[in-house]
């Protein structure tokens, strides 16, 4: 066999297994325990575009002055966000108070399901009204 073409045959594998890696992007969205609720509303709609695009969330609690003395504010907040949220992404680190921030980090439901849920819509499939 021609070295050349062994080597040709090599990078084409190589650049077809980097197609089908998929890379861990984590996003993060900031919170704070005195949050109104259409801020909530709007921040909840980003982690849940963050996670229909596949990427996990970072969600952080911040605490500032007193407000560290009340972390069950922030910890209600947080697992309300992660209920709301649980049709598209599965509770990956509970939320857990470092210092003065409370994070927990949000993972995406496997893309295989969403993919196989948008394949019949995708088909022309009528329904009967």
């Amino acid at each position: 066999m021609d070295y050349g073409k062994y080597k040709y045959e090599q990078s084409v594998r190589q650049r077809e297994a980097r197609k089908k890696q998929t890379r861990t992007v984590i996003k993060e969205v900031k919170f704070r325990p005195k949050i109104d609720s259409h801020d909530y509303d709007v921040k909840k709609r980003r982690v849940e575009e963050f996670l229909g695009e596949g990427d996990k969330v970072k969600v952080t609690m911040m605490f500032r002055g007193r407000e560290v003395t009340h972390p069950e504010i922030g910890e209600r907040i947080l697992r309300r966000l992660a209920g709301e949220v649980e049709e598209l992404g599965t509770l990956e680190q509970s939320p857990r108070l470092e210092g003065r921030n409370m994070t927990m980090q949000l993972a995406p439901l496997r893309r295989q399901r969403q993919d196989a849920e948008a394949a019949p819509e995708a088909s022309g499939a009528v329904s009967e009204e």
